[in-house]
């Protein structure tokens, strides 16, 4: 009797033993990830390629964006499902290097969430919430929320209204901000996009700052924070995901970001969101979709990039009756100066308004280097008094006719007197290019209109036909 029973339990051992170790993980995941998810299903590593991995048992109990937590030689870790097939489904893995084995052992988590609090302004965390400043743990928050998060309903949701100053005069004179609106900053690399942001993340108008930093350098990082936040950086929070982080990473970071400053909206602050930037954001998401077998459609960019990046967007601006606002600057890096490649088309399509940096006025030594003319704010009118609204129209037509002249200036084909918009805008618009040089180390402006009045005053007094007549 003695030999069934010994070939009975060496049948039975290796599915005691995967049982045992589905138990343990299962305490593991409700322990540090969500305290809401119960196991139900687990399934095994069935093949391993270099940027994903299938697992076989999941396909009936998983959603395509779900995560799922892999045991493995080094502790858990988690992966997001990308593709289902009928007998397997695909993973990315989060983690960089994280080594993957046959038959190791997979369970579903669901969304990943994150608990935030006002705890967490003057921390910079990963795109996991974990944080990464030396500072000790994060304080959690009683409410969980998924970083895929849907945008409010469209009817509910307040009107922009209010408009605000940034400091920075090009802006604040020719495409002027409004709470709760999304502006792009499109230019191409090196341009002048991060120094810009600098500049606007020290505006005053709100009550929270939320940075995304997506794929920048690392030694830029502590630079931007320390430096460019000053006395901003009690009220804010960084989320950061380097350029030699996991695609993954990289794409979960502004979703991440984006949660926090929902949090902080529905409490009712006003909060400002910046993103740097959204094509590379674009980018991780191709890596993912590509590992993933999803073909290109545009420039090598696949469909899930042109679906991801509204989804993204819309959940930014007012939120509903009695919340606050999330006013979203994000950066768009335009690939080889080609400010109509794929990305910036649809982007610019979903943002209320976007400042063009040029780099030729950068060549030229004018910072920031916004183009007025193409720079434009949607809501503009909600900023403006009709006042203004008529001098920024008169300023971009001197502007206009300045720089459409440019070339029969130079060759000496113009006769002053034979135009007079055109005299006055050869006198009138070096000094509004002098007045809208700003560096990032200089004071915001408060009154910028003020400025351009008092500086354009100044101008026309000196000029030695004035002084003349006054002797």
């Amino acid at each position: 009797m003695k030999a069934p029973a010994t070939i009975k339990t060496a049948a039975h051992q290796p599915r005691a033993e995967g049982a045992r170790k589905l138990s343990a993980l299962s305490g593991l995941v409700r322990r540090y990830y969500s305290p809401e998810f119960s196991i139900a299903h687990g399934g095994q590593v069935q093949t391993i390629a270099a940027g994903n991995y299938t697992v076989t048992g999941l396909s009936r109990h998983v959603r395509l964006g779900e995560f799922v937590a892999h045991r493995s030689a080094t502790g858990i870790h988690l992966g997001e499902v990308v593709r289902v097939e009928p007998d397997s489904i695909v993973v990315c893995p989060i983690e960089p290097g994280e080594p993957i084995g046959i038959r190791d052992t997979v369970i579903r988590k669901g969304a990943f969430r994150v608990a935030p609090t006002a705890a967490w302004c003057g921390r910079t965390i990963n795109a996991l919430g974990e944080p990464i400043d030396g500072r000790g743990p994060l304080v959690q928050g009683d409410v969980r929320r998924s970083i895929s998060n849907t945008a409010p309903p469209s009817m509910t949701r307040r009107r922009v209204e209010k408009g605000f100053h940034t400091g920075v005069r090009a802006i604040d004179i020719f495409a002027p901000l409004c709470l709760g609106q999304r502006l792009g900053i499109f230019a191409g690399s090196g341009v002048g996009k991060s120094t810009l942001l600098s500049m606007l993340a020290r505006a005053d108008a709100f009550d929270k700052v939320v940075i995304a930093l997506v794929g920048e350098r690392g030694r830029e990082v502590r630079e931007f924070i320390e430096d460019t936040l000053g006395d901003n950086l009690s009220k804010s929070v960084a989320v950061v995901a380097t350029s030699d982080e996991s695609p993954m990473l990289r794409k979960m970071a502004p979703l991440t970001a984006m949660t926090i400053a929902e949090h902080y909206r529905d409490q009712g602050d006003n909060v400002l969101m910046i993103v740097d930037s959204v094509t590379r954001f674009a980018h991780a998401i191709r890596e993912v979709a590509t590992a993933s077998g999803e073909p290109p459609i545009a420039r090598g960019y696949p469909a899930s990039v042109f679906t991801e990046l509204p989804r993204l967007l819309e959940r930014a601006g007012p939120g509903t009756e009695g919340s606050g606002t999330i006013t979203a600057i994000i950066s768009i890096l335009v690939d080889g100066d080609n400010h109509n490649d794929p990305i910036a088309d649809s982007t610019r399509g979903i943002l209320d308004g976007h400042i063009v940096l040029e780099r030729s006025l950068a060549e030229e030594g004018r910072y920031p280097p916004v183009n007025p003319l193409s720079s434009i704010s949607r809501l503009a009118r909600k900023a403006w008094t009709p006042d203004q609204e008529k001098l920024v129209s008169r300023l971009k037509a001197l502007i206009h006719k300045y720089e459409e002249t440019q070339d029969l200036r130079l060759i000496g084909g113009y006769r002053a007197g034979s135009d007079a918009d055109l005299d006055m805008a050869i006198k009138q618009v070096p000094v509004i290019y002098e007045v809208l040089k700003q560096t990032p180390g200089e004071k915001p402006a408060g009154d910028a209109f003020a400025d351009l009045a008092v500086a354009l005053k100044n101008a026309a007094t000196a000029q030695p036909g004035n002084a003349r007549a006054r002797g």
